[in-house]
């Protein structure tokens, strides 16, 4: 074989190895993707709410999702992407430093279930190996008190307060 050859498929050999090795970093594994917690979100409904996690390419999301939790008799359809939400958890057992947020949401009616998110990271950092997890909360949920608010278009905000903490911390 000569030189030439020998020479291109090393190049072609370690061309696809750097591809791969930059294609693989973009997408960071948190574990577990999913966990779960229970809700008291007063008129809306207490229960189990599914938690999952992203992080791809360094941005970091949470989802919440529940079928306990419900969109009350009455209530005005609610568009995608009209909820404005906060999600509070506590960072390496360290409360109020970090949450997320947005306004992503499927649309939902009256007695449907709830789901919010993925939500970004809009508060505080998160480092590789650092946990994260919804503190219990004691006390009715309120303005003051709460692990997550949700404020759909026209409606009071509701505010619900984690009543377990997840089944499994996040690690990131």
């Amino acid at each position: 074989m000569s030189r030439l050859k020998i020479a291109t498929i090393a190049a072609a050999g370690a061309a696809a190895i750097t591809a791969s090795i930059a294609l693989s970093t973009s997408a960071y594994a948190v574990a577990p993707a999913t966990t779960t917690a229970s809700f008291n979100c007063g008129t809306w409904g207490s229960g189990s709410v599914t938690l999952t996690a992203t992080d791809s390419g360094g941005v970091k999301k949470l989802k919440l999702a529940s079928t306990a939790i419900k969109v009350p008799a009455g209530t005005a359809p609610i568009g995608a992407n009209t909820i404005a939400t906060v999600i509070k958890v506590t960072k390496n057992g360290v409360a109020g430093t970090t949450q997320f947020s947005g306004t992503i949401n499927p649309p939902m009616v009256a007695g449907g279930s709830v789901t919010v998110g993925p939500l970004p990271l809009t508060t505080g950092t998160l480092a590789t190996g650092d946990t994260t997890n919804v503190a219990a909360l004691a006390g009715a949920p309120g303005a003051a008190n709460f692990t997550v608010s949700i404020t759909p278009p026209g409606v009071a905000s509701i505010y619900c307060t984690a009543t377990s903490a997840q089944a499994s911390n996040f690690t990131w």
